[in-house]
């Protein structure tokens, strides 16, 4: 059987050259990076290039790059580090409804601590207003949190306008970068922001780390108690094998960045048409232009999305009901909730993201095989004589 991977912003293989680089390092290089002697050096030396090639993927400088455990961690001291380290500035929070929930979470853990948060509402596409958020500031706000590009629908938010506005304010500004690293134009002083955070599996890296840029003169306050180790924003020896593989993802995703995103957006586009175009009752979810280059979100109507999911992982297509992270729960997503979708709508939604092993040939077969699967589904449903979308 045919075996398809589209579920690219869940996670991505690792890259070959990812690959021989790490089984060099899990074969030479094993010091611990803080250690003195030769065996530490070497290692330290490697960490050192990793974090450099990190810096370079975003514009950064190369000691405003911390490693973390990954996404979610860096989320957290973005978050909530930035908040404990101002709380005598203020204690209000702006962020939006759409987050990960690595920021949400955040964000509702520290309003348990007297914080005050504000979710700003989204559109119809999940793009926050920028005047919208320019109403919400108030003579406290420390932080603000908005995401480069969403994780379900795909949707760029204005985050230049954003960094903007943070700066005329005198306020902190993280954004997630998790989802738009390697697939738009991430450069830290384009965007505005004080910090941003970046996941290395979603480039072709390994799995368990991150990293976070913290501009120079930032304050954030750790998390993680310990040794001290990246200059005490994220005490623990270091992932060095991991680390170094990020390094080799985020050389390798400026070097391959025009050619493998153009190839990937043409994809996406001949599935999106191709979907439309041959299943009625259908909706794709997220801005129709200002969306990330590989993705394409649809709501099948009369059709629950983790049963289509289940379908067409027989037919050997693996694809998304949501976010990876929360994918095992039956809540309906706060994303396309928070867009004002119906729920029943919501609860058809499945996520489809294309990636550089992905072919012409993927999407004509997805093309072959999904307009047959709803079409069962939707015969079985009493609700599919009514059309609502």
């Amino acid at each position: 059987m045919k075996k398809i991977y589209m579920d690219y912003s869940a996670t991505t293989p690792l890259h070959p050259e990812v690959i021989s680089l790490m089984r060099h390092v899990m074969e030479n290089v094993y010091g611990n990076p803080s250690s003195l002697h030769s065996f530490g050096r070497e290692a330290k030396k490697y960490l050192d290039e990793a974090r450099q090639k990190v810096a370079d993927l975003i514009g950064a400088q190369f000691g405003e790059i911390y490693f973390t455990g990954g996404g979610t961690e860096a989320d957290n001291i973005a978050v909530i580090g930035t908040a404990r380290a101002n709380e005598k500035k203020g204690r209000h929070i702006i962020t939006s409804a759409v987050e990960h929930h690595a920021v949400i979470d955040s964000c509702k853990h520290l309003a348990k601590t007297g914080f005050e948060v504000t979710f700003l509402p989204v559109d119809r596409y999940g793009m926050v207003d920028p005047e919208e958020l320019k109403k919400a500031i108030r003579p406290d706000t420390i932080l603000i949190s908005i995401m480069h590009a969403n994780n379900e629908n795909g949707t760029i938010q204005p985050i230049e306008e954003i960094g903007k506005i943070a700066k005329e304010h005198g306020i902190v500004f993280h954004t997630d970068c998790v989802q738009s690293v390697g697939k738009i134009p991430v450069r830290v002083d384009d965007l505005g922001a004080d910090l941003i955070t970046i996941s290395s599996h979603k480039i072709y890296g390994p799995k368990g780390v991150g990293a976070l840029y913290k501009r120079k003169g930032v304050r954030v306050e750790p998390l993680v108690f310990g040794g001290g180790q990246e200059r005490k924003i994220r005490s623990g020896t270091e992932n060095t094998i991991g680390i170094i593989g990020f390094g080799k993802a985020a050389e390798l995703a400026v070097r391959d960045f025009q050619e493998e995103n153009t190839k990937v957006k043409m994809l996406r586009d001949r599935l999106i048409k191709g979907v439309l175009a041959k299943i009625p009752d259908v909706r794709l979810n997220g801005h129709p232009e200002k969306r990330l280059p590989h993705n394409a979100h649809f709501s099948f109507a009369y059709v629950e999305g983790e049963s289509l999911l289940l379908s067409l992982d027989m037919k050997g297509i693996a694809v998304s009901s949501g976010s990876a992270c929360s994918s095992s729960s039956l809540q309906p997503s706060h994303v396309l909730m928070a867009t004002g979708i119906p729920e029943e709508l919501v609860h058809g939604s499945v996520r489809f993201t294309l990636g550089r092993e992905n072919t012409e040939e993927d999407v004509d077969y997805v093309l072959s095989v999904l307009p047959g699967i709803v079409e069962r589904f939707r015969s079985f449903s009493p609700l599919a004589a009514r059309k609502t979308v």
